[in-house]
């Protein structure tokens, strides 16, 4: 459709006007020579022609219908599984996203561009854990507080001015395809500082936002050991990429480890 309109502006457009047939080093009756007077009237008509073209190619490129069928061919990032059958667990995450080796996590991976959002898993030291359950940390309500108090513990600052907020967002439990039971726990960090934290007045001391995060967990107990699936997030990342990340969330499954 698109190379006939093209088509249709070009043919409507007048044809070039011919020059005058002269001997190639002759001069006309202006005294200018042959071929300054051939470029120029084929240069008369080549502007208005491709200002014609750009003209309707813009208006095509930024109608409705052109904007429409560019955003629906732009390809989703979709998800890639990752399988780690020696230590027993799997999950899926953003094809895009990228490993980050030495982070202290069993396995770690980050957002190339947004750099406060990752996904890690932490496993139990088989030596000091002997979980047959994940209902053995108590009701989703106790893990949730529980997972809570170790996000604090890890974040704590020594830096005077800092303030955190917390919450628990929610907390669920489900039984998923492979029969095993998971708790599911959300919540919420903020981290306040103030700009200037060595004022002796408190009105001087004024605490501004440094983050705000949304932590997602997700525990699964095997081989007596309890594994927990991390989701870290800015709270506006989320709201933008909740559908995608809560399949995150939900891929995540233990397994046996054969010895």
């Amino acid at each position: 459709m698109a190379s006939l309109q093209i088509a249709t502006v070009l043919n409507s457009l007048p044809p070039l006007t011919p020059t005058r047939s002269l001997p190639p080093n002759s001069l006309d009756s202006t005294g200018r020579h042959t071929l300054l007077l051939r470029n120029f009237s084929t240069k008369a008509f080549a502007v208005p022609r491709r200002k014609a073209m750009a003209l309707f190619l813009s208006t095509y490129i930024l109608s409705p219908i052109a904007l429409h069928e560019t955003a629906f061919a732009e390809p989703s990032v979709g998800l890639r599984e990752y399988i780690d059958s020696f230590d027993g667990y799997s999950f899926k995450y953003p094809s895009n996203w990228i490993q980050v080796r030495g982070a202290g996590a069993d396995i770690f991976f980050r957002d190339p561009y947004v750099l406060d959002e990752n996904i890690s898993v932490e496993i139990s030291s088989p030596s000091s854990s002997k979980y047959k359950s994940v209902e053995d940390l108590g009701p989703p309500e106790e893990a949730g507080k529980k997972v809570l108090k170790q996000y604090l513990t890890e974040f704590m600052s020594t830096r005077i001015g800092v303030k955190r907020e917390s919450s628990v967002l929610s907390t669920s439990s489900r039984v998923a395809d492979d029969g095993r039971m998971y708790y599911q726990v959300e919540v919420n960090i903020k981290s306040f500082a103030n700009n200037n934290e060595l004022a002796v007045m408190p009105n001087d001391r004024v605490a501004r936002l440094e983050w705000n995060r949304r932590y997602l967990s997700v525990l699964g107990v095997e081989n007596n050991q309890l594994y927990e699936l991390r989701l870290q997030t800015p709270e506006n990342v989320f709201v933008e990429e909740e559908y995608d990340l809560r399949q995150v969330m939900d891929s995540f499954r233990v397994s046996k480890v054969l010895v």
